[in-house]
């Protein structure tokens, strides 16, 4: 039993070694202490490039020892240290009473559905969206070419047929990938060619040449989705956090009427 024990000591004695990078003056500076300092950076020490991991001690270095240096020098006892420490103390202490008070501020379900339900069209709206792949060529009678092969193709075989000649005559970046464009709503493309694509029911093609500065498109339909909403649960945690928000600040604005307030313009 000892021996485990004993055991055990040397191994965490080991790894608390292998965690301390450098002794400045007696104080010794951890791995984990620089990983507390770089947190708010989303790194840590160790990912961290070789070449640069000598150059961030160095500074932390260079910090511990000018802390060192003040507190020895008695600033601690300086009319500007316990001014600046008092304005720290404020900050601190409003940052600390202002999340107390959102955690104590309660949002019923209620509350919380008819937020959802008074701002869903406004908010919470998801437009009507399209699935589609387009064949986009550099003249008018080219595209006219490709129609005329897909309206000689059964409907069963329309989608792997249009695949396919995407992937042979197309020249748009998604050619390669039989035309995807995936799905998309009516603002994200330009006006001549989403007017096209929603104006097709699922699984049809444009029959005329669509016409655009990038070339002529052949458009065709895979899926269609109407406008819908985003649903209550999964928008709950936001709505919560504006409606506390909202009570938050009428506490606010109750405590400044009850203050005297006295203004010198």
């Amino acid at each position: 039993m000892k021996k485990i024990l004993l055991g055990s000591l040397i191994v965490a004695s080991s790894l608390f070694a292998n965690d301390v990078l450098a002794v400045v003056n007696g104080e010794k500076i951890t791995k984990s202490e620089i990983n507390n300092l770089l947190k708010s950076k989303g790194i840590t020490y160790d990912k961290i490039p070789v070449q640069y991991r000598q150059r961030v001690l160095d500074d932390i270095i260079s910090q511990v020892i000018l802390i060192q240096k003040a507190e020895k020098s008695g600033i601690e006892n300086s009319p500007e240290f316990k001014k600046e420490l008092n304005k720290l103390k404020k900050q601190l202490a409003l940052k600390v009473f202002l999340n107390k008070k959102l955690d104590e501020i309660f949002v019923s379900e209620k509350e919380a559905k008819e937020f959802y339900n008074k701002n869903k069209d406004f908010m919470f709206k998801k437009p009507a969206e399209v699935k589609a792949r387009h064949i986009l060529v550099k003249t008018k009678e080219e595209a006219e070419k490709i129609i005329q092969q897909l309206k000689n193709t059964p409907h069963s075989e329309l989608e792997s047929k249009f695949i396919e000649l995407a992937k042979k005559y197309s020249i748009g970046p998604s050619g390669k990938i039989g035309g995807e464009l995936g799905w998309f709503s009516k603002d994200k493309m330009i006006p001549a060619f989403s007017n096209a694509a929603f104006n097709l029911e699922k699984g049809t093609f444009t029959l005329q040449p669509v016409h655009t500065r990038f070339g002529w498109h052949i458009i065709y339909v895979e899926d269609k989705k109407n406008n819908s909403y985003v649903p209550f649960e999964k928008v709950k945690p936001f709505i919560i956090k504006q409606l506390k928000l909202k009570k938050l600040s009428e506490y606010i604005k109750n405590l400044k009427q009850q203050s005297d307030i006295q203004y010198y313009n």
